[in-house]
């Protein structure tokens, strides 16, 4: 049975993942780096800011040590809450389908890679912060995706005042790359891909792939986890 929903965020709730593109090469463009859409698409879009900047140093591409990294997410963080603030907006469909979830009683939660600044600044602006019980992101965990850790983490903040917890089978996670997916099938929970990013092909580890969450119903959302 369907006991709840956890969304990423880019690329599934708003279209800002070309926003976070813009935002790294502006950071990056000091040390005379820029990197390309499709770079960025394939190899780095699933992580978070700090494992971006730690692997572009790790291939000597960012001539910087890491003690600069902190400095470099700051950045980055202003230069994208600019650009959400005047670019950023929520993907269609997003709205009606978080709507059936709450007519229908569904716990909804964030795990994103983004910081949390980010995330509700996006949420508040288009009044949809209500909705979630829980939001884990980027520099709430240790290790990102595709490691399970802000799945299982979303969970228990969701199940923190719950007299019947919720179990990870019971939990539909909806995704746009391969990162998520793999994390989210690593904690044991249900997966849908939107094709707002990546091609089907490219997301084949989900359950169940859709353009827009408007597609699907709350029927559909139940068989998953039956």
């Amino acid at each position: 049975m369907l006991k709840a929903v956890i969304f990423d965020f880019d690329g599934v709730i708003t279209d800002s993942e070309i926003l976070h593109f813009r935002a790294f090469n502006q950071v990056l463009a000091q040390y005379g780096i820029e990197l390309t859409k499709n770079e960025y698409y394939t190899t780095y879009l699933g992580f978070n800011d700090a494992d971006c900047y730690e692997m572009l140093i790790g291939q000597g591409l960012l001539k910087t040590d890491k003690q600069q990294i902190n400095n470099l997410i700051e950045q980055k963080k202003h230069i994208f809450k600019q650009l959400a603030q005047t670019e950023g907006k929520i993907i269609e469909g997003v709205r009606d389908f978080l709507t059936m979830l709450e007519e229908n009683d569904i716990p909804m939660a964030i795990c994103s890679g983004s910081l949390l600044t980010e995330v509700e600044m996006v949420l508040d602006e288009a009044r949809l912060r209500h909705l979630f019980e829980v939001i884990v992101s980027g520099e709430q965990v240790k290790k990102g995706k595709p490691h399970p850790e802000g799945f299982l983490l979303s969970l228990q903040r969701l199940n923190e005042n719950r007299e019947n917890p919720i179990t990870a089978n019971q939990c539909i996670v909806i995704e746009d790359s391969h990162w998520g997916l793999e994390a989210a099938r690593a904690a044991g929970m249900h997966t849908i891909a939107v094709t707002n990013s990546y091609d089907v092909e490219q997301l084949s580890l989900a359950n169940k792939i859709v353009n827009r969450l408007s597609e699907l119903s709350i029927d559909d959302l139940q068989q998953l986890c039956t």
